[in-house]
């Protein structure tokens, strides 16, 4: 199978989709133009997805004459670049593609050149799977396989290794051991699988195991963390923003990650480092990533499966980035949660009320500061215990280093999160009263907390209103081009679509609106009747 990637930049994307899989790569290089920026890009985008066998393909050497030396002056230039990338496997081919020189046989317009033919390449490297058989075993489980009360085998793709029935394998992410019983195929058990069969292995011992677990050789274990270095390529017209949300699909495991720093981006054109706060489409940075648990995996250039991951948009599940894990975080390994006593159900017990989060999202002056302080001071008057955190205030301290831009707003919201989390688990009634424009970071926010405890209040004022308003005069000033990145005006506000508790701002008056919201908290049991 052969992929044709385009050359431009623009088509990044399209080149690291082609290359994901590929055992081989073919550089085309023009004899009379040399060694091009595509084809510099090119070879780093190669040497980042780890493609181990490349030929420089050096093409149109009838327009040169079939000259002996320009072709070794391309095979010096590139050489001394392909060592800057580490690349080491490459074979150099004079071609005349029109003339069918060296692509299946050598011809006699190059008798100086007696190495092998394109052809002869192709038909003879050294694919993947021959050098994955050689690695230690994985095997992500792709499905549990029980067809009755006394079979139970866990199904899947062996990316790297050999197995055995009698071989010592190790569970991860949950590290417990067992010994492999069977290896079963459609066509009966098997004395031996390798790195490319689909088998059904059983164990000797009854463990807990689910999709997206990977079983390791016991003696060389694959790697666990939650938090790692990577590399990322972007692929999505709606640039990274650090700090959003994203689901991660590694092998058959799929968890929550974010980016939670973009150390460097890289220019592909240049490989120089240079600063970035996201990263738009076809960009490619060196990033820190955070998951919301353990995964087992292997670094990208030890084995491409279990080391090679997708991003997906939580909202329309389209695949925004590829990317390849480097390493795991020192951090990761050396932070763990400490068990305390006295948790959150004690502490509300205490209190005599339901923990909560009270989202208040809606247009600047849609009345959502008004609405909650309202709703504030009625739960302290009926003896609730609560805090309210406040957009304004909170950039005051916590988030004064936050602008508004994409990037800023969805960190704004992160952290406000994360706050609220701590406070539920103090046993308070939260209320934040925040724009929040996007839907992502209001989920997010939501799956922090458990279910129930997060209650989304949309103070759904239209945008004429809020700006007659204009409490601030901020509208005046984003009108006049003086304040950019304002909501409702040159950022969008993603309206909610189904908020717990719903304020038509425009026709209650604030009090009306906070009698409503201390209702449906009643309702729900968060405050007693």
């Amino acid at each position: 199978m052969v992929a044709d990637t385009p050359g431009h930049e623009q088509y990044t994307r399209n080149m690291v989709t082609g290359a994901s899989t590929a055992d081989a790569a073919i550089l085309m290089v023009d004899a009379r133009k040399g060694i091009l920026t595509q084809t510099r890009r090119h070879s780093y985008l190669m040497s980042l997805l780890g493609i181990r066998h490349i030929v420089v393909a050096i093409n149109k050497m009838d327009l040169v004459d079939y000259c002996e030396t320009r072709f070794h002056e391309i095979v010096e230039e590139y050489g001394q670049f392909a060592k800057q990338l580490g690349l080491t496997n490459v074979t150099y081919l004079p071609l005349s593609a029109f003339k069918g020189d060296n692509i299946v046989a050598n011809g006699e317009n190059m008798p100086w050149y007696q190495g092998a033919t394109l052809m002869d390449f192709l038909e003879t490297v050294e694919i993947d799977d021959t050098r994955m058989q050689q690695a230690p075993f994985r095997l992500p489980v792709q499905w549990v396989n029980r067809p009755n009360l006394d079979f139970r085998g866990f199904s899947g793709t062996i990316t790297s290794g050999v197995v055995k029935p009698g071989d010592r394998i190790r569970v991860q992410p949950s590290g417990k051991e067992s010994e492999v019983a069977r290896i079963v195929t459609y066509n009966g058990d098997l004395p031996l699988a390798v790195a490319g069969q689909s088998v059904t292995v059983t164990l000797k011992d009854e463990i807990d195991i689910s999709r997206g677990d990977v079983i390791s050789i016991s003696d060389a274990p694959a790697e666990t963390a939650d938090q790692f270095e990577s590399t990322i390529v972007w692929m999505s017209e709606n640039a990274l923003l650090p700090g959003r949300p994203y689901l991660l699909k590694v092998g058959t495991q799929t968890v929550t990650a974010s980016i939670t720093d973009i150390k460097y981006q890289v220019n592909v054109n240049t490989l120089e480092h240079t600063a970035a706060k996201q990263l738009e489409l076809n960009g490619i940075g060196v990033c820190n990533i955070s998951l919301d648990r353990a995964i087992a995996f292997d670094d990208y250039q030890t084995n491409k499966d279990t080391g090679g991951f997708i991003l997906i948009d939580r909202l329309n599940n389209t695949t925004v980035a590829a990317g390849m894990l480097h390493f795991a975080l020192r951090r990761s390994q050396n932070i763990h949660y400490q068990h305390v006593d006295v948790n959150k159900d004690a502490r509300a017990q205490a209190k005599g009320q339901t923990p909560s989060v009270l989202w208040f999202t809606g247009l600047s002056g849609a009345g959502k500061s008004t609405i909650a302080n309202l709703v504030e001071k009625k739960l302290h008057a009926l003896g609730n215990h609560t805090y309210l955190l406040d957009g304004d205030n909170v950039r005051h301290g916590l988030n004064k280093d936050l602008g508004f831009t994409d990037a800023d707003r969805v960190e704004n919201i992160r952290r406000v999160g994360e706050v609220s989390k701590l406070m539920v688990d103090a046993g308070l009634i939260v209320l934040t009263a925040f724009i929040s424009p996007f839907k992502a970071e209001r989920r997010m926010a939501r799956e922090q907390l458990a279910e129930g405890e997060f209650i989304e209040v949309f103070v759904d004022t239209p945008l004429e209103i809020a700006e007659e308003r204009d409490v601030k005069g901020l509208y005046k000033k984003a009108r006049r081009g003086e304040l950019k990145n304002f909501t409702g005006i040159d950022s969008a506000y993603e309206t909610p679509e189904a908020p717990e508790i719903h304020l038509d701002a425009a026709r209650l008056s604030a009090d009306d609106a906070a009698d409503l919201v201390i209702a449906e908290l009643r309702k729900r049991g968060i405050i007693n009747g």
